[in-house]
């Protein structure tokens, strides 16, 4: 019987290429990471086909986080190997794509009071995922100039084999968080209590129900937390309009 993947800590590094991103996703998972686990960000990926604007903090609401098969055809084939992929705007870094479990993370923050408060930016976000502020500083320093972030979540007792093999690809600034990203709702939610604070904050109760019935009909055949928030939203798009403070709570009417 094969054990199941338990991430419990986060490595993260930067890379200057985009080319190191490639070559260190690919041997993560060919040392047995698993794609849903490997997150990468960057601002300079080299593309053919210019993206014409970027997601703002309301339009994360209209629909999450893209297929990676989408980013993939653009940006390189490696791209299309990890789960959730889009382009987000972040204080201070400016729009970035963002792939992985952290997109989903960003797109919280994006849709909440991280990103909308003044001074807020990376640093907040990567701060409250338990990394040193010194750590989260240097990151979002070195994304501004154009390099890249990659984070891959992984077993405990092998995270060193892994962080040897993330230096040796040419990751820098290597630091350790003792958890995994945070997921909202993993395999279903019971109740408003499992939503994430930033999504509650932007439905009302009666909302918090109707996205929380699509979201797990959706984990249920997709088995893609990604696809399944994307589901619910797109849902709530569809059956809600916004109110004057941005809360998805007016139930459209139908002719």
């Amino acid at each position: 019987m094969v054990e199941a993947y338990k991430a419990e800590r986060t490595i993260s590094a930067v890379f200057k290429e985009q080319k190191q991103v490639d070559d260190v996703i690919r041997r993560l998972l060919d040392r047995g990471v698993s794609r849903d686990h490997i997150s990468v960000m960057g601002r300079n990926f080299q593309s053919e086909t210019r993206i014409a604007g970027f997601i703002s903090k309301r339009d994360v609401i209209l629909g999450g986080l893209r297929s990676g098969a989408i980013f993939g055809s653009l940006f390189g084939s490696f791209l299309s190997l990890l789960t959730g992929v889009g382009v987000l705007f972040i204080p201070f870094v400016g729009p970035i794509v963002a792939a992985g479990p952290i997109g989903a993370v960003l797109l919280g923050a994006a849709s909440g009071a991280i990103a909308g408060s003044a001074g807020a930016g990376l640093v907040s976000v990567l701060t409250t995922l338990g990394m040193p502020e010194d750590k989260a500083a240097v990151y979002q320093t070195r994304l501004e100039a154009g390099e890249f972030l990659l984070m891959a979540e992984v077993p405990g007792d092998r995270s060193g084999e892994y962080q040897i093999l993330i230096e040796s690809a040419g990751g820098e600034e290597v630091n350790t968080i003792e958890q995994a990203l945070p997921r909202a709702c993993t395999a279903g939610c019971n109740g408003p209590e499992d939503l994430s604070p930033e999504i509650r904050s932007h439905l009302s109760a009666e909302a918090q129900s109707t996205f929380i019935e699509r979201y797990n009909t959706a984990i249920k055949e997709t088995n893609d937390e990604s696809k399944a928030e994307q589901a619910a939203w797109e849902t709530i798009h569809q059956q809600y309009d916004e109110d004057e403070n941005g809360v998805w709570s007016k139930a459209k009417t139908t002719v």
